[in-house]
């Protein structure tokens, strides 16, 4: 945000408004010096008083914090600018989630294996070998766990029949076949059984 250009804008709406900055401090119970803050761009209205103040300048808070006044045209381009920026951001995210998701998958699975091997190659008394393994393998698991996790909340799944995406519960992506990130799921819009391919876009 511009603060300077908000509070030229504040200062040009309260000269519209006729007011002088102790009127409008007056209005909104506070000092005249906070508003000259606001006007020299030293400082944002707090948002306790925000509606209140772009009620008596008979403007939006929008405009307020665009420094304009901004006709619906511009708002609805600003929201649907904003709204792909979100969807991008949430991709990227979605993206670094799923490479997370096969370095933790690797780090389970050596977890696992590890202590395995130690266990069949090293001199050791059996009850330490078998707390090994077992230490092993639960480790392992939870590292499984919170990769499907990963799995399960990040992007989505794709429907092959009606090409719905959608995110599925945990417990369906659990116990779905697999290969790879592809699982034989029911769609919830159309019903039927398929195989679903895992993609970051939703349609």
């Amino acid at each position: 945000m511009n603060l300077a250009k908000i509070g030229k804008f504040i200062a040009e709406q309260r000269k519209l408004a006729k007011l002088t900055q102790a009127q409008l401090a007056e209005k909104l119970n506070i000092t005249d010096r906070a508003v000259s803050k606001w006007e020299t761009g030293r400082a944002l209205p707090d948002s306790s008083i925000m509606l209140e103040l772009c009620a008596i300048l008979n403007i939006t808070v929008n405009d307020l914090l665009n420094g304009e006044v901004t006709s619906v045209e511009d708002y609805k381009k600003e929201m649907e600018k904003n709204l792909l920026a979100m969807v991008e951001q949430k991709q990227q995210h979605d993206k670094q989630l799923l490479a997370l998701e096969w370095v933790i998958g690797i780090l389970s699975v050596l977890v696992m294996l590890v202590p395995c091997f130690l266990a069949a190659y090293l001199q050791m008394e059996n009850w330490l070998r078998i707390l090994l393994i077992v230490g092993g393998f639960v480790f392992g698991l939870v590292g499984f766990m919170c990769a499907l996790l990963i799995e399960q909340t990040a992007g989505y799944y794709k429907c092959a029949k009606c090409g719905n995406t959608h995110v599925p519960t945990y417990n369906a992506v659990l116990l779905a076949m697999h290969y790879g990130r592809t699982r034989y799921m029911k769609c919830p819009k159309c019903g039927k059984w398929s195989w679903q391919k895992k993609v970051v876009e939703k349609d």
